[in-house]
């Protein structure tokens, strides 16, 4: 059986101040896209539609986000929603799934996705997507990965090589990995672009239940014990308590440090990769999200109620809270590459250039604007 879970637990603190501890960047309804503006986590999940049941759909979050996830993402009732506690990274959030996925049925195949993308168009994706299950589904030992065909040599994201070709696939779209790299030098990267052999890494797999688990526990057998312990449990009166208590204590470590690397090492796996040749923007930060919008003629990008009025202003981004009809308007005079960000009382003024750094301002702002 298939079944997909979407990994939506991100703090998102390079979209402050419009992403918060109550209302992350997955959840803001900030994507303009036709019939209204919706949120990344409502993307993420209507572009599973015609691929999964939606019976077999869930999001792995952050507990404390359940009712708004209820409210604003259509279909996903309490049992299709995997609250975590606490956030203990990746590794147990894809965990806990198979963990999930595996009781209910020991053949499970799952799609593991992300919240925090825009993918276009979306059925490119699903015949992708419905690749990477039937080569699992064809071999329960294969972990299939996607890559994205690179547009630039970017230095902030992972990178998957093609490696041979697996017999009964289209050679063009189905490989062998090679090798993952993690964030690359921009002489890497460059490199890796023009030879055509590398894809970015788009950080979605499909993969057993039992393999996955298998897998936690040769490489990672602290994370397998506790998620046992889940397991066992999940369905009881006693499946609560279990994962209240067991579920903060796992290690806390990245999927791909924990299982990706070490199963591309494994001669009794097969990691495998699929050629996802879409449009893909990991809305990450300000001036990946400006990439979203239609500039004007001068490159300013503008989103939310307020009004922008721009004289001799070029290359900058607004943005104001969708959901605040009384946010102030923005002048713009002589300036170029800012980023002007208006949300829940708090302005952020930036350069466009110093987007990653955010983080570290974040790091010193008081509990009750973060």
């Amino acid at each position: 059986m298939r079944f997909a879970m979407i990994m939506a637990g991100g703090a998102g603190t390079r979209l402050w101040p419009m992403s918060r501890r109550d209302r992350p960047k997955q959840l803001i309804p900030f994507i303009d896209r036709g019939g209204g503006a919706k949120s990344l986590l409502t993307l993420a999940a209507d572009r599973l539609d015609g691929l999964v049941e939606p019976e077999q759909r869930y999001i792995c979050t952050g507990e404390r986000y359940r009712d708004e996830i209820k409210r604003t993402v259509k279909g996903f009732t309490d049992a299709r929603i995997l609250g975590e506690p606490a956030a203990r990274d990746t590794v147990n959030a894809v965990g806990f799934a198979a963990a999930v996925f595996e009781k209910q049925d020991p053949n499970a195949v799952f799609a593991v996705l992300t919240s925090d993308h825009i993918i276009e168009p979306d059925n490119v994706f699903r015949e992708r997507m419905d690749l990477g299950f039937r080569l699992v589904e064809d071999d329960p030992t294969r972990i299939c990965t996607f890559s994205i065909t690179p547009t630039y040599p970017a230095t902030g994201f992972g990178y998957v090589q093609r490696g041979g070709t697996i017999d009964g696939f289209d050679q063009k779209l189905a490989f062998r990995v090679g090798q993952f790299v993690e964030k690359p030098d921009l002489p890497r990267a460059q490199a890796y672009v023009e030879s055509g052999d590398y894809g970015w890494n788009a950080g979605m797999f499909v993969v057993h239940a039992g393999t996955f688990l298998d897998c936690l526990r040769r490489f990672k057998p602290e994370s397998h014990d506790g998620l046992r312990q889940i397991q066992g449990a999940w369905g009881t009166t006693d499946q609560q308590r279990v994962l209240e208590t067991v579920y903060p204590t796992l290690p806390k470590i990245s999927v791909d440090y924990a299982v990706m690397e070490p199963a591309s090492k494994d001669e009794s796996l097969t990691v495998c990769g699929v050629a996802m040749d879409v449009d893909w923007i990991d809305v990450g930060s300000w001036p990946s999200y400006a990439e979203t919008l239609g500039p004007d003629a001068d490159g300013n990008s503008a989103s939310g109620p307020a009004k922008v009025y721009a004289h001799d202003a070029r290359d900058n981004l607004v943005v104001t809270d969708p959901d605040d009809q009384n946010a102030a308007n923005v002048a713009l005079l002589g300036v170029s590459g800012l980023a002007v960000v208006q949300s829940g009382g708090a302005t952020l003024v930036m350069p466009k250039a110093m987007a990653q750094q955010l983080k570290e301002l974040h790091e010193k702002l008081p509990d009750d604007l973060k």
